[in-house]
């Protein structure tokens, strides 16, 4: 995933592991990422014009989690920006 920044060590070292933060590493260790990609890939955009996609693994971390917690798009967006666990999630 990403590099985390001293304060986000720090947290986690004083609170207690969530639900939520269970379940989501549960979903990364059991669901074969590279296998789900694999067939989305080819019709991935490549983006030659204008604005970078975000990664494909990142998208479809994200999707599972509208998913899990059936979340719309915009509310997803405020969620990302909220919950630090799903941040970590998507990547």
């Amino acid at each position: 995933m990403s590099l985390l920044s001293f304060s986000d060590a720090e947290g986690q070292a004083k609170r207690k592991q969530t639900r939520r933060e269970r379940f989501l590493l549960e979903m990364d260790k059991l669901l074969p990422w590279s296998e789900l990609e694999r067939p989305i890939a080819r019709y991935y955009s490549k983006s030659l014009r204008g604005r970078k996609p975000f990664p494909l693994s990142s998208m479809l971390r994200i999707h599972c989690m509208q998913l899990f917690y059936n979340l719309s798009d915009p509310a997803m967006e405020d969620t990302l920006y909220e919950v630090e666990s799903m941040r970590r999630f998507a990547g």
